[in-house]
This record gives structure tokens, C-alpha cells and sequence, in this order.
């Protein structure tokens, strides 16, 4: 019975998974961060995708 409690609080079996959860939640926030620095830039980026691909439709070349 001693060894039985013993191995409660010596097994670590569950660890690694709990340490891939706050590795992959600090991803996220570091994401999430990044997104919303970026914002002004990503934004930009896809309306000159979107003015592209619009004046492709109508043959416009953009220049």
C-alpha cells in the first residue's frame, strides 16, 4: 500500500501532455499578439490582393 501512494505522487506520466498544453497556449497568445500588431499591414496586403484580382476580372493590368 505505501509503494501504491508513493507511485501517486512520483508518477509523471501526465506531465508531458500538460506541457505541451502551455507550450501550444503561448503559441496562441504569441499569435493572437502578432495579429493584432500587424493588423494595419495585413489588411493592407489583402486589399491590393483584392484590387488585383478585381482588375484582373476586368482586364484592367493595374498599372
Amino acid at each position: 500500500m505505501k509503494a501504491k501512494m508513493k507511485a501517486l505522487f512520483t508518477e509523471e506520466q501526465g506531465q508531458g501532455m500538460t506541457e505541451y498544453g502551455l507550450v501550444l497556449g503561448i503559441i496562441a497568445v504569441a499569435v493572437v499578439g502578432a495579429l493584432a500588431l500587424l493588423r494595419t499591414e495585413i489588411i493592407a496586403m489583402f486589399d491590393g490582393v483584392v484590387a488585383a484580382v478585381t482588375g484582373a476580372e476586368t482586364g484592367d493590368s493595374g498599372q
